[in-house]
Parts: C-alpha cells; structure tokens; sequence
C-alpha cells in the first residue's frame, strides 16, 4: 500500500512538493523531493521534532533527506537541525554566527524557547547540538535536487529577522516557502532582531520570484495566495510607517 503525505499528516502542494503544520506553534516545516534527493525547509522547534520530520520526509522520499534550508533563525524553526544528520545546511548571510558556540545567538534561542514554553532541558539539548550553516546565500543558490528538479533559495530580507531565506519550487503551481516574512494564523510578530522598515520590500522580492499564481507558504498558518502577501505588504508598511 502506497503511503500517502496525508497519512503522514502533511500537506500535499503539488508533484513531491509538501509541508506539515507542526504542533504548539503552528510552525511549517517544507519537504521537496528529487530523485535521490531531498530538501527539508526549516527543522522544528526540537531535536525530537526535527527526527520526528526527519522520519516522515524519508518515508515520503523513499531516502534520506540531503539538504535543510533554514529560512530564519528563531528557535522554532531552527533547534531540530541537527536531527538532520549529514544534511547540506543553508541559510542567509549571517546565519552561521549567530549559531556560533559562546555567542550571544544561542543564548538568545534558548532563552526564546524557554520563555515561549519549551522544556528547558530539551532548549538547553538542542542548543547544544546547533549544527553549522556551511552554506551562506547572500543573493541566489540554486539547488539540483535530481529528476529535473530545481529549487531556488534566496536571500530576500532583512524584514522579520536580518537573515531571510525564501525557498522558491518551479513547478505547476510553483511554490515559495516565505518563513515568517509571512504569517496566515496571526499578525506577523516583529521582535528585537525585526528590520521593519525593509520588510514591506522583502515581500515585494517574495512577490517577484512567485508570481501571481503561485502558492505561498507562512512560517504560521494557511497556505495563501499573492493577493493575501501584497495586503500583508500593505499592511506592515502602514504599521510601520513606511513610505512606498
């Protein structure tokens, strides 16, 4: 019997294309799959959520999940990495210090996911094993995942972090994972590491590599269309006074 992504309990987009809505934060984690090949975008909030998806996405692949775009580095999307053992690491520009041991940056995470009410224990665990992002986009990196397969992760903010990855899938619909430059579930949360007055912008560049039909990803929520990510646009600009 041939498993399917919705007995997996992810969300099907288009041909080997997916994402799960994870638990607690309703955080999305993204799966695209080539022949050989596979790409996981973001890695959850924990080392065992990241093996949990880690799991599920080589099942759907039929093999190992190869590469992990990182498309900020919040706790929820960022402490299950190094589940993914052997896995290319991708980020923005600046990703990598921020995970550097003895940083500021890893104490910020950790303190983060405390405060957000993951179990000290397993924030401190997964701290600790914070894998190294060796591939730093600044502009553009194209990914060949085999099968005719092709993914384009660029380097789109700053806006909610000052390290934004996008992650576009050509295809029929195309598909671009937005992280949390846009969010369906809440208004998009602006914290101390927020560039708000270049975020209006990076969603216009979110806006040039999908189109207007393409299908966009949140970090939190409901996949939404162009229209909803220009209102979002729109509305981030009012919110904080920048002038278009």
């Amino acid at each position: 019997m041939t498993v399917t992504w919705e007995d997996l309990g992810w969300e099907r987009m288009a041909a080997g294309v997916g994402r799960r809505r994870l638990p607690v934060w309703d955080c999305t984690a993204g799966l695209v799959v080539g022949s050989g090949a596979a790409l996981m975008v973001d890695a959850g909030s924990s080392l065992g959520e990241g093996a949990r998806l880690r799991a599920g996405a080589q099942e759907l692949a039929g093999h190992r999940v190869t590469h992990l775009a990182l498309t900020h580095p919040h706790f929820d999307h960022v402490l299950g990495a190094a589940a993914f053992a052997g896995a290319e690491v991708f980020g923005a520009v600046g990703t990598d210090a921020l995970f550097a041991r003895g940083g500021h940056g890893r104490e910020a995470l950790r303190s983060d996911a405390v405060a957000e009410g993951l179990d000290a224990r397993s924030a401190e665990e997964a701290v600790d094993a914070l894998v190294r992002v060796r591939h730093e986009v600044c502009g553009e990196w194209t990914l060949d995942l085999g099968g005719g397969r092709q993914v384009l992760l660029a380097n789109v903010g700053p806006g909610h972090t000052g390290h934004d990855l996008a992650v576009l899938v050509p295809g029929d619909p195309e598909v671009v994972f937005c992280g949390d430059l846009v969010e369906e579930s809440g208004e998009p949360q602006a914290g101390p590491d927020a560039v708000p007055s270049h975020w209006p912008a990076a969603l216009d560049r979110l806006l040039d590599l999908g189109g207007e039909d393409a299908l966009y990803v949140p970090g939190h929520g409901a996949v939404v269309d162009a229209a909803f990510v220009r209102a979002q646009r729109d509305a981030l600009a009012s919110r904080f006074g920048v002038s278009r």
